[in-house]
């Protein structure tokens, strides 16, 4: 999914990982993909409070809502996107020749690595209710010009506790490590809690949840749907409780420095420049096919140069 916003904001950081458990919640803003009668969806991340957990630098929540998800192919760079649905059907094609459907339960994890683009739209002649989360993952130094690829997991390992049962998208989580490639120590987890449970945490780890519904209880309180509670590191243990769904993000702190606008990653201005002057002239990020309709043009650059920044809150 692309950052739509035609002003879009410097993003700037890691997140500023506290080390000591803390509970913060973090209320999303309301943006709305393709124009003022496009998809609605709440952005908790990155947040005025909060950039980052982990390598994880990106997340929209959207749904559940009868719409039409329609977005020209785009590009990216430095990062990997991560496509989660519970209800509904979206099409992602790309600049590599792939054209694979996501349904709910089932992963398309796209690694940008130097430049690839790709669209992301409902089956054709179709409105369906949908509900899911497109999160963004920054890629480390060693690997951010890494070959683009894409790849989808329809057999992802499942992980069940009394009053508890997780599917691990990314990373491990109680033993249980998804096929899905990541560049950084992290983890993400769908949870759907019954009753309530705890789950084992790696203590060095940066841990958030996100909740997709009313009625989950993170560490004791509630959590509203579309909102974000950061629960620092030092954890060894997660109570759940309540009932519903929610999305557990973690991982070690993110200690480099990145430049995050409009769909690039990098780690200075120039950069930046030069992914956006590349993609307005056709060059560096392929051609996506199939599609109907023209691609996104990039937003103009603010007028002060980016700055890439450490963890600021």
């Amino acid at each position: 999914m692309s950052n739509l916003d035609p002003a879009p904001a410097e993003s700037t950081g890691s997140g500023d990982a506290t080390a000591a458990p803390v509970r913060e919640l973090l209320i999303g803003r309301d943006v709305v993909l393709g124009g003022p009668r496009g998809m609605s969806v709440t952005r908790t991340l990155p947040h005025k409070h909060r950039r980052m957990v982990g390598a994880w630098c990106f997340v929209d929540h959207y749904g559940p809502e009868s719409a039409v998800m329609r977005v020209p192919p785009h590009p990216h760079t430095g990062l990997q996107t991560v496509s989660w649905l519970l209800r509904g059907e979206v099409l992602h094609r790309d600049s590599l020749g792939s054209e694979q459907m996501i349904h709910p339960g089932q992963l398309n994890l796209m690694t940008a690595g130097a430049g690839i683009s790709h669209s992301e739209e409902s089956p054709a002649g179709r409105t369906t209710v949908l509900h899911g989360a497109q999160l963004w993952v920054a890629l480390p130094e060693a690997a951010r010009a890494v070959a683009p690829a894409f790849a989808h997991h329809d057999d992802l390992p499942v992980v069940a506790r009394d009053g508890l049962t997780a599917t691990v998208l990314m990373g491990t989580l109680e033993g249980a490590t998804s096929p899905a490639t990541t560049h950084t120590p992290l983890v993400g987890a769908e949870i759907l809690i019954d009753g309530g449970g705890e789950l084992t945490l790696r203590t060095d780890f940066e841990y958030a949840v996100l909740a997709f519904e009313d009625g989950p209880v993170v560490d004791g309180e509630p959590v509203p749907a579309g909102a974000l509670v950061y629960l620092g590191t030092g954890r060894s243990a997660l109570p759940l409780d309540g009932t519903g769904r929610v999305l557990l993000l973690g991982g070690e702190p993110f200690e480099e420095q990145i430049v995050m606008w409009w769909n690039f990653v990098g780690r200075n201005h120039d950069e930046i420049v030069e992914f956006r002057t590349g993609w307005e002239a056709g060059r560096g990020f392929g051609e996506v096919t199939g599609f109907d309709g023209p691609p996104l043009h990039a937003p103009e650059l603010p007028t002060t140069p980016l700055k890439p920044r450490g963890r600021t809150r």
